[in-house]
């Protein structure tokens, strides 16, 4: 093992990965720590794991495999034990024609692999793995089929309310730290008539991961009843709830639904984002005019800003960066909310609680007697809460909500919906904003665009640029993309606009004076984003698809 290890270095150094002076550092390290030297190159972010995996696998000549680019049985678990996985650093990632590809920390420990040949009694062929990878592929399987060989006579309630080190507890353990690891918003546990599925949304698409089975779905949703203190005996009706867990530094809060199926209770949890990773509104990703128009929207004293989009388009992280950026203490904010999704300090935040009346109209009519300066309305979703929203603003508070309208001019007529007289309109509203959130090009393995039918879509002044499309990498999971950007459009009610809402102007009318003072729309603002390489066209193009069909639906809905 000690000329492995030199080895090791050596090539890491020959490699210009590696210096003596780094060497040095790491060697006081390990010597003060008591553990292995390379190791604490990795612990001193000196190298990557991943680039000390590669580095063995040159000396060994056994190929490097990157374990994010396989999609492992989880199954192959049962034929190694986890104490021998664990010891060994070894882990069975697919067999074939009775040949068991084990990745290995040291694929050169012959001792090593004769154990584990024994224990799966096939041929092994050793691949090398990437530690960090390796260590979160084995607590993850043995977490998730460990799971379903609970004793099928124990309750899954006692088991719930114990240390954390069940197999039940280590599943459910497993899955949200498997959510927050990948970044997905929500986590979806679905059960069918056999098979338990659990599925990821990631950047907004829904990604199938192996999950444990059918068997565990009973005890796996006592458990998550029991973390968010939920009715356990209730099975028939839907129940929410809310928790918090710890991952890696961070504390990530959890919201989490309950809704009987006929083949059980399916789960949704909102993995929400803590209040420290909220950044300015210059972070949000707005155009530059865009931004400095919101920026002066949001300090005025009185008023109200509107921000719409569907469902998990962000609007939430939008109204919530602008309280970030006016949450000090001559300033008293009060929000209400169904349910509350982001804590921050010194801001009173309400929780809509329909069964005792406590209604958004109802808590905004109480708030209003706590002296706010701004208050954050979570949605306008009927008449009554739209007028005294409304006449909030007018009398000297600044109000933020949201309302479900496909674009920023829909937000009038929404409005208008609720039979408000256009001089409140006009009176109260400073702006309107539609939002939606596309997926974010992964910059390392971006490639030029060569499809003519999305490029001859760009407006001409962006016809020369260089976009950019999908590829994939280890980076991005093979997708292409990483993360999500905004693409925005916003309504500035000028006295212009103010002119044309009062006289009854059509959509159309309000659209092209808003054009003439400098709105860009969702589509355009997503084409610019793709000229920067921020997403790609083929995501901005969906934009122009969707309200295209919208513009097409809405003759009929007048018709209907």
């Amino acid at each position: 093992m000690l000329d492995s290890r030199n080895f090791v270095i050596r090539t890491l150094i020959a490699d210009g990965q590696l210096t003596e002076a780094d060497l040095r550092r790491a060697t006081e390290h390990s010597i003060a720590s008591g553990g292995e030297l390379l190791d604490s190159l990795v612990q001193l972010s000196i190298i990557t794991s991943r680039r000390l995996a590669i580095a063995k696998a040159k000396i060994c000549e056994y190929p490097f495999v990157d374990l994010s680019h396989y999609e492992i049985d989880f199954a192959n678990a049962r034929h190694l034990p986890r104490s021998v996985a664990e010891r060994l650093h070894a882990f069975p990632i697919f067999v074939i024609d009775g040949v068991a590809t084990v990745s290995m920390l040291d694929p050169l420990n012959l001792q090593a692999i004769d154990q584990v040949r024994q224990h799966l009694r096939c041929d092994v062929d050793p691949v090398q793995g990437d530690s960090e990878q390796l260590k979160a592929l084995i607590a993850r399987a043995y977490s998730l089929t460990k799971a379903s060989e609970e004793d099928a006579q124990t309750s899954a309630a006692e088991h719930s309310l114990t240390t954390g080190e069940e197999p039940i507890v280590q599943a459910v353990n497993q899955i949200l730290a498997g959510g927050a690891e990948a970044g997905a918003s929500d986590v979806h546990i679905n059960p069918d008539e056999n098979t338990l599925h659990l599925r990821y949304r990631v950047d907004g698409m829904l990604i199938p991961q192996q999950g444990p089975p059918k068997s565990a779905h009973e005890g796996m949703v006592q458990r998550l009843k029991v973390m968010a203190k939920l009715d356990l005996t209730q099975t028939r009706k839907p129940q929410d709830g809310k928790f918090r867990f710890r991952h890696r530094t961070e504390q990530v809060d959890v919201r989490l639904s309950v809704i009987p199926t006929i083949h059980g209770e399916n789960v949704v949890m909102r993995l929400l984002r803590p209040a420290a990773k909220l950044g300015t509104i210059a972070d949000l990703g707005m155009p530059m005019d865009m931004c400095a128009w919101f920026e002066e929207a949001v300090q005025k004293p009185h008023g109200m800003i509107l921000v719409t989009g569907p469902t998990g388009s962000g609007k939430t992280t939008t109204l919530y960066t602008a309280l970030h950026s006016m949450n000090t203490p001559d300033t008293n904010i009060m929000t209400i909310e169904d349910p509350v999704e982001i804590r921050l300090p010194l801001i009173r935040q309400v929780q809509v609680n329909s069964d005792i009346g406590l209604t958004f109209a109802s808590a905004l009519r109480s708030i209003l007697r706590q002296d706010p300066d701004i208050v954050l309305l979570g949605e306008i979703r009927d008449a009554e809460t739209a007028k005294i929203a409304v006449q909030a603003a007018m009398t000297g508070h600044l109000v933020l909500s949201t309302l479900h309208t496909n674009d920023a001019i829909g937000c009038v007529n929404r409005l208008k919906d609720f039979e408000l007289p256009t001089f409140a309109i006009n009176s109260a509203l400073l702006c309107t904003i539609a939002q939606r959130l596309v997926r974010r090009l992964c910059p390392t393995c971006a490639i030029p665009e060569t499809d003519f039918t999305l490029t001859r879509q760009v407006p001409e002044e962006l016809s020369s640029a260089d976009f950019g499309a999908p590829s994939g990498c280890p980076e991005c999971r093979q997708t292409g993309y990483k993360g999500r950007v905004g693409v925005y459009e916003m309504l500035r009610v000028t006295p212009g606009i103010q002119g044309l809402i009062e006289s009854g102007a059509s959509v159309a009318q309000v659209a092209h004076a808003a054009r003439a003072e400098g709105m860009r729309s969702l589509w355009e603002d997503g084409v610019h984003k793709a000229a920067r390489r921020l997403t790609s066209l083929q995501e901005a193009v969906s934009l122009r698809a969707e309200f295209e069909v919208a513009a097409d639906a809405a003759p009929a809905r007048r018709a209907a």
